[in-house]
């Protein structure tokens, strides 16, 4: 796509951010396109912080990714995990973690593999307040494992499958995960003073600005399903890698791409009716979002992706921001050109 067009489509897909912030719903946003080519368009609005101080949205603010870092960060790992042999897909957790409920033998979730984990494709609970348990993460990991978990009728969206991926990788590396490599561009905590806020945290007593705002992440100081910060920089960065086969090896992309259930694939979501990317996004789209307000999507036939980044939960989650019907009508607008 010329440059001139990717401008053009950019301004128009960012009309409904701007007037989300101009409608008080969202304080700031981020908007940002590239194409497989490296042609890239980014633009920021509104207020990066705006309790209790007051600061400016700015295109190279630092966002709390929440959610993404499951496909930017732990969905590439534990694929290539796969792909050297480390692990077996279809193999129970149990390879990396055999103390998964361990007094148990025949307890389900023994049985759970890392794809079913990947597609969440098992019965785990969609939240659980493990912070509520304490603060003490290695006592957290511990109690994650031991814990005789609530089984749903059907598989659900679950952040359980990811922070029980993200064990198996510290277990596996012999690392905790925010002494990991975070990638190119990204980190787990950004200067206060250049990230985006959050929310003004009820059990931390403070407006969160460049520490997880997820409260489970918290309390484990690091973990699969939350925690990765970036800029729309280095998220637009790891889409040009996943357009042009850089950010990961050609089989770990085409994983990812291989749909595990009508909405999901290997850690990422695909286009179903009423998802985040819009009713236009091509057969070839992929995408996530994250609960702070984030998303990121990638078009592989039409060699394009794009990220709305924003603040959405600042300074509380309790307040409806529309972040949904914002993510479809950008959508909506890339894919209606």
């Amino acid at each position: 796509m010329a440059t001139s067009d990717l401008a053009r489509l950019h301004e128009r897909a960012f009309a409904p951010l701007t007037q989300a912030v101009e409608a008080g719903r969202i304080p700031g946003g981020v908007f940002a396109i590239v194409d497989r080519s490296g042609n890239r368009i980014s633009r920021s609005i509104g207020h990066a912080q705006r309790v209790p101080s007051e600061r400016p949205m700015r295109e190279d603010t630092w966002f709390d990714l929440a959610s993404l870092t499951k496909v930017i960060f732990t969905t590439p790992r534990i694929l290539a995990m796969a792909e050297a042999g480390t692990i077996d897909l279809d193999a129970p957790l149990t390879t990396a973690l055999p103390d998964l409920r361990q007094y148990d033998a025949n307890a389900w979730e023994r049985q759970v593999t890392f794809r079913q984990c990947l597609g969440h494709q098992t019965p785990f609970p969609a939240v659980e307040p493990i912070y509520t348990y304490g603060r003490d993460p290695d006592l957290l990991r511990t109690f994650i494992l031991q814990r005789e978990w609530r089984k749903l009728s059907e598989p659900v969206y679950s952040d359980i499958n990811f922070i029980l991926l993200g064990l198996a990788m510290e277990r596996l590396s012999g690392k905790t995960i925010r002494d990991m490599d975070a990638g190119p561009g990204f980190a787990f905590a950004a200067d206060p003073q250049q990230s985006a806020a959050t929310e003004d945290c009820t059990w931390r007593h403070r407006v969160l600005s460049g520490e997880v705002h997820d409260d489970n992440c918290s309390a484990l100081e690091g973990a699969g399903h939350a925690g990765l910060f970036g800029t729309a920089a280095s998220v637009l960065d790891f889409a040009q890698g996943m357009l042009d086969g850089s950010a990961a090896s050609a089989e770990a992309i085409a994983l990812m791409r291989v749909p595990l259930s009508d909405k999901r694939t290997h850690g990422w979501e695909h286009p179903y009716a009423g998802w985040s990317g819009g009713d236009r996004c091509s057969p070839g789209t992929i995408g996530h979002t994250g609960f702070t307000g984030t998303g990121l999507w990638i078009d592989f036939d039409a060699g394009r992706a794009w990220t709305l980044l924003t603040n959405r939960i600042h300074p509380t989650r309790h307040f409806d921001s529309g972040i949904v019907d914002l993510r479809r009508q950008v959508g909506d607008i890339i894919n209606g050109a």
